[in-house]
């Protein structure tokens, strides 16, 4: 069943497990023994007509029929969970007063459907089927509701969907089922509401339950399922169900989770090349380097040696003897660098000489043949700086 009523069976229920043992015990003997049954029939007429009053207690307790008998007990069963949780005097008392409340209802719906449709109803079907279909009332206000699947979409499917499955299953098994069906639901919800103070007159007296506690409890008691994760802490046994099924399923799901990674881990790649290889992983990288060996004479050398500075002459010695072009490709860029500096800084002083005296220098877009005369000009300041530029690197190097 798609409801999760806490543990499995019958534990805390010895009502609903008599119930169940000894009513389909009785509908087994009696379609085993036919001759019997007219004292089990639910006659409205010879009720009455005939005063025959045994009739409902013989007819509203045993089922004649074994496919009403099979519905009935399963809804029982499910309902054994309002046995836990309100105790077995009170879940007792519920259906002592729904019986007695739904044998007057069932009179007044019958003569309500006569009286408005000329049908005399002369025989309902037999069973404790009344207070099984009031016992719909507390399951619809008090059991929540918790989705399970989803069809087509639209359609959703509940934990409390196949126990109304199995009632309207019930309810079309004849003609009359329906009668039976409202007179419990009225009766159901009156004594669940304690309309008219109905769970004050109708109630299971302390002396009756403490003595079926003492002499028919240890024959229906059941023991306590060992085989049962310890449940949630949900604040009703749904929801401690629910809990637990949710947590089977994120384990089942990380374990499923953790499989698919070693299986790709041990999975080999396929192909000509192995990519893995050329390019791998940056967490990776250090891994594929082979170990650096030190070299124990370097060491040794480094450590006898004293720290040199950079601008010291004996290490630009030692990287000349070393590195001989790029030595001179170092000299060159210097002898370069400090050309255009003083080509800079004289270009700036021959400016301000001739703002002093008032000549105005032409600009940078002027004719090819003046650019020309002052090359020439400047010709020999270059050779002049060049020359103090190579003493000058001479010095250094």
């Amino acid at each position: 069943m798609f409801t999760t009523t806490g543990s499995r069976g019958l534990y805390k229920a010895p009502l609903c497990k008599g119930l169940l043992l000894v009513l389909n015990g009785l509908t087994v003997m009696l379609t085993l023994l036919p001759q019997y049954q007219d004292m089990f029939v639910y006659s409205l007429q010879a009720v009455a007509h005939q005063h025959q009053v045994w009739r409902l207690l013989c007819g509203r307790l045993i089922c004649l029929d074994v496919k009403d008998s099979f519905c009935s007990s399963l809804l029982i069963y499910n309902f054994r969970i309002f046995e836990r949780r309100f105790g077995t005097r009170k879940f007792a008392s519920f259906l002592l007063g729904t019986w007695f409340l739904s044998s007057l209802v069932d009179f007044l719906l019958a003569q309500a459907f006569q009286f408005l449709f000329e049908h005399e109803v002369e025989e309902l079907p037999a069973g404790l089927l009344a207070p099984v279909f009031s016992l719909f009332v507390p399951f619809y206000q008090s059991i929540p509701r918790m989705p399970v699947t989803q069809v087509l979409g639209h359609i959703h499917i509940t934990n409390k969907t196949l126990v109304y499955i199995v009632g309207l299953q019930l309810l079309t098994s004849s003609p009359f089922m329906w009668l039976l069906a409202l007179s419990g639901l009225i009766s159901g919800g009156l004594y669940h509401s304690n309309a008219l103070w109905l769970q004050k007159v109708f109630f299971v007296p302390v002396w009756v339950s403490s003595a079926g506690k003492y002499i028919l409890e240890p024959l229906f008691s059941s023991s306590q399922p060992n085989d049962e994760t310890p449940l949630g802490m949900g604040a009703t046994l749904d929801i401690q169900r629910q809990q637990r099924m949710d947590l089977l399923d994120q384990q089942l799901l990380l374990a499923q989770y953790n499989e698919a990674r070693r299986n790709v881990r041990r999975q080999p790649q396929g192909g000509l090349l192995q990519w893995t290889r050329l390019f791998p992983s940056l967490r990776h990288r250090g891994q594929n380097r082979p170990p650096v060996q030190p070299h124990p004479e370097a060491q040794t050398h480094q450590s006898t040696q004293p720290p040199l500075l950079e601008n010291s002459p004996v290490a630009e010695e030692q990287v000349a003897q070393k590195n001989p072009t790029s030595c001179l490709i170092c000299v060159k860029m210097t002898a370069s660098f400090i050309g255009e500096r003083t080509r800079g800084q004289k270009k700036k002083g021959k400016k301000k000489t001739e703002k002093r005296r008032g000549i105005k220098t032409a600009h940078e877009s002027s004719s090819a043949k003046i650019n020309g005369k002052e090359r020439k000009a400047v010709a020999p300041n270059q050779r002049l700086g060049m020359l103090e530029n190579w003493r000058e690197v001479k010095r250094i190097f």
